[in-house]
């Protein structure tokens, strides 16, 4: 009789939650399907996800928008991430949501995602939240572009990678790009340096957290998900302990030139808040800094007009320095062509494809209709490859910004609106610093033609690997 009883109860609460799975996403279909965009839901529950995070390569749309887009035009409904869901690849509508956040819009990542951010993280958090952290980080990269320690230390530390490269014929560069991108952030967030203790141990949890945030959600003893969670942990313990450190010897503390010297001082940020800020800062500073480092110079080896040119403009700017002079902040405005072989690597490569949204309530845009609830893809690759708004889109041209406005609706690498990367400026000086010694130091060669492939996050399949050979003259 029990059995039956809680047989009866299973099956009810399965067909409530198919129910309501219909009522709350399906429903506006029939009732306003003429003002949905069109296009098509794919398979129950899991709809056409698999089709969607298919690998290509990262300076293509990939076959699912291609044909999408294709058959349905730049904006058309799918079923993603187990929601109903609007993409867009239509830059005046990728503008209007971004533009819309905490309005309209607001963000919507993967529940599991949460579980290895924090519900702090900056990444995830909404409103009031969201903006004190934005503020915060605002503030602390504004604070860091001023002082010449920072650059200081940026220079320094690129330098003793490519020391390090001496008796190297071959490095594989996304890994020593990811040795500098997280030497810096870590001496930059913590005030560590790479020969202390703590930095192996912090990098160490920190590639386990790094694997967790790319694997299936399963929260099971050993499995990469729960290992990430349980590094995420170690970590947060990490940075506490350097905080307490910090507030019993403040003496110490002032000698750093570094974030958490000013967070301590930040009154309105709770701790939980000041340690998932500094994961953030880690997490930001390291994995898509060191993919543009590794993107640029991977387009540089099939470009060498570009490469030369770049060359040029860096010998001009030593030549007017003496041989142990650091760079300076006047140095790095003057890298003008450095900075649009910077942005035509964001545009090309697409380091971030898209973004996770929900409709906060029904919204019209154009005679579409975007349901309340429903979640909406701003996609960036789509509007950055798009042939229509970019001329000859499918090749690294980095002289088209010398014509072309990087501050428009067309090009978007960092996002845009209020969630728009606090650290672009920061990433953009050490990716800078960092060619300013390799293009006068070394010339090298790609031993083989890989490339950077979307899954949807972006790596090179086998690390990029560089044949290097010092140059005669060098000027480190």
């Amino acid at each position: 009789m029990a059995e039956g009883f809680w047989l009866v109860v299973l099956v009810g609460g399965v067909v409530g939650f198919l129910l309501g799975l219909v009522l709350n996403h399906f429903l506006p279909l029939l009732f306003k399907g003429g003002l949905v965009p069109k296009g098509t839901f794919g398979w129950p529950l899991l709809g056409e996800t698999y089709s969607f995070l298919k690998p290509h390569s990262s300076n293509s749309v990939g076959a699912f928008l291609q044909d999408h887009c294709s058959r349905y035009g730049k904006v058309f409904r799918s079923h993603l991430f187990f929601s109903p869901t609007v993409v867009s690849c239509d830059p005046e509508l990728n503008y209007f949501i971004l533009q819309n956040e905490g309005k309209l819009f607001e963000c919507s990542y993967p529940k599991p995602i949460h579980g290895i951010l924090g519900k702090v993280s900056m990444l995830v958090a909404v409103d009031d939240t969201h903006k004190r952290l934005r503020n915060v980080a605002l503030s602390l990269v504004s604070i860091s572009k001023s002082k010449p320690e920072f650059l200081n230390d940026i220079e320094s530390i690129a330098i003793q990678i490519l020391d390090s490269w001496k008796d190297k014929p071959k490095v594989i560069f996304c890994e020593e790009a990811r040795k500098f991108t997280f030497n810096v952030i870590v001496k930059q967030v913590l005030g560590l340096t790479p020969q202390e203790p703590e930095t192996s141990k912090i990098l160490e949890d920190f590639l386990t957290f790094m694997r967790g945030l790319i694997s299936l959600p399963l929260y099971i003893p050993g499995t990469p998900y729960a290992r990430a969670v349980q590094a995420r942990s170690r970590i947060s313990s990490s940075v506490k302990a350097i905080i307490e450190e910090r507030r019993r010897n403040p003496e110490n503390s002032k000698k750093r030139s570094d974030f958490v010297e000013i967070l301590l001082s930040i009154d309105t940020l709770s701790e939980d808040e000041k340690v998932s800020f500094v994961l953030d800062s880690l997490l930001g500073g390291y994995e898509t800094t060191s993919l543009l480092v590794s993107m640029v110079v991977h387009f540089l080896t099939h470009s060498p007009t570009a490469l030369q040119q770049l060359k040029q403009e860096h010998q001009n700017i030593r030549s007017r320095k003496q041989n142990d002079d650091h760079l300076d902040w006047e140095d790095y405005k003057k890298m003008e062509f450095t900075q649009i072989v910077i942005n035509e690597a964001l545009r090309y490569g697409n380091i971030v494809k898209f973004v996770h949204r929900k409709a906060l309530k029904d919204v019209k845009f154009r005679g579409y209709l975007i349901p309340s609830g429903w979640k909406v893809l701003p996609v960036f690759t789509a509007v950055h490859l798009d042939p229509s708004l970019h001329e000859n889109a499918p090749q690294f041209h980095p002289w088209r910004w010398e014509s072309q406005d990087p501050m428009c609706k067309k090009f978007t690498p960092f996002g845009g609106g209020s969630r728009c990367c606090p650290g672009s400026d920061l990433a953009k000086v050490e990716v800078a610093f960092f060619l300013h010694h390799l293009v006068q130091n070394f010339r090298w060669k790609a031993e083989d033609e890989d490339q950077p492939m979307a899954y949807p996050y972006v790596e090179f399949q086998r690390g990029l690997v560089l044949n290097v050979d010092r140059c005669s003259e060098t000027t480190m």
